[in-house]
């Protein structure tokens, strides 16, 4: 804060710093024209300060926009995109319903959206300019560094996405909004193991760590050892990019793999697991006849690959609608005090990859 008590502002970082108000302005706008030390020299007091750059005058004189904020992960996979037969519907991820979710939220509450899909080259930059044009925003976690979250969160309302809690000594002042990754896992694999007799499922992950694969990856472990079923204690292949590119090769190289070949294929999300249908019908093994292949996620093209994809559900839109709700009601003030922690659950879908007809899929579904 400045010394008079009031938000700081781009005065009090170039006094702190020694340097002029232009400078600030650069370190912000153009950082590679301010030399290292300097830009470091000004940031370190920002962060300090907690200021945060406007991005126009009228954010500078009243605080607000009308604009919320979205920082994630680039998610887009080639493959789903370069699809000439599929409609929009088909070809939406996990990331698109979040989207879809906020604007559609954010418009009920007379909002506007501002999305920065890809944090990389120099999330410091991109995270100040969408936190100085925003009135509140929502983050995946993991996405943001937390102390950058930190300084952002003394000005502004700040939901994370996705993950447990990283560190409850930073960061347990943010609104945290998640799924239930390791309950969904759980009872998935549970459901492989018990009601079609998988003995050695193979599960397969992320090479980049992300929060919600591991709570998924924990869920399988823990099926697996309540059943008495071996599993190891990592994931029997790690993928760069969990895409339907990766899903496939994942898909081949486990058939060719000496020695007995897994009875299920357990996939970290439903994009790898489409691209893994459809190499396996290229190499002639049938699903699920020969292995059980099964995803996360529940988005649209699940349901319409063939054979259709067995997974688990996460309330996506909801997640983008919690989201807005959330920052909305920090900003009217109807929501004070402790910061929320939002579960919200999933649903197993039980269709023809693991080997639920309809009827038994109708009946499961009645338990």
């Amino acid at each position: 804060m400045s010394a008079s008590g009031s938000a700081p502002t781009v005065y009090d970082v170039a006094e702190r710093s020694g340097v002029s108000i232009a400078t600030v302005s650069r370190v912000y706008r153009n950082p590679e024209s301010v030399r290292p030390e300097t830009r470091e020299r000004v940031l370190s007091v920002a962060r300090d300060l907690g200021y945060v750059p406007s991005g126009n005058a009228r954010g500078l004189a009243s605080r607000s926009t009308g604009v919320l904020g979205l920082c994630f992960p680039d998610y887009s996979d080639p493959d789903a995109e370069a699809a000439e037969d599929m409609d929009d519907d088909a070809a939406m991820l996990y990331s698109d319903q979040i989207i879809r979710g906020m604007e559609r939220a954010a418009r009920r509450h007379g909002y506007a959206l501002l999305i920065a899909a890809s944090l990389k080259g120099g999330p410091e930059s991109l995270v100040a300019k969408v936190a100085g044009r925003v009135d509140g925003f929502a983050v995946l976690a993991r996405t943001v560094p937390t102390a950058e979250l930190d300084v952002i969160s003394r000005r502004q309302p700040v939901v994370m996405l996705a993950g447990p809690r990283e560190n409850p000594d930073t960061a347990d002042h943010l609104d945290h909004i998640e799924v239930a990754n390791f309950d969904g896992q759980r009872e998935l694999t549970r459901h492989l193991i018990e009601d079609h007799g998988v003995r050695r499922p193979a599960y397969i992950g992320s090479a980049e760590e992300s929060p919600d694969v591991e709570a998924r990856f924990r869920g399988f472990l823990a099926a697996c050892r309540d059943a008495g079923v071996r599993a190891g204690g990592e994931p029997v292949l790690r993928v760069a990019m969990m895409t339907q590119a990766q899903g496939a090769r994942a898909a081949e190289e486990l058939c060719a793999r000496a020695g007995e070949r897994p009875d299920a294929f357990v996939f970290a999300n439903d994009q790898m697991a489409v691209g893994a249908l459809h190499a396996l019908e290229r190499r002639g093994v049938k699903v699920p006849g020969d292995v059980v292949v099964t995803g996360f996620d529940g988005i649209p093209l699940s349901r319409l690959v063939r054979p259709s994809l067995t997974t688990v559900r996460q309330p996506m839109l909801r997640m983008g609608e919690a989201a807005v709700e959330l920052l909305v009601e920090r900003l009217s003030g109807t929501r004070t005090g402790e910061p929320v922690s939002m579960m919200l659950p999933v649903t197993v879908v039980r269709r023809a990859s693991c080997g639920c007809g309809e009827a038994e899929a109708a009946r499961a579904a009645a338990r």
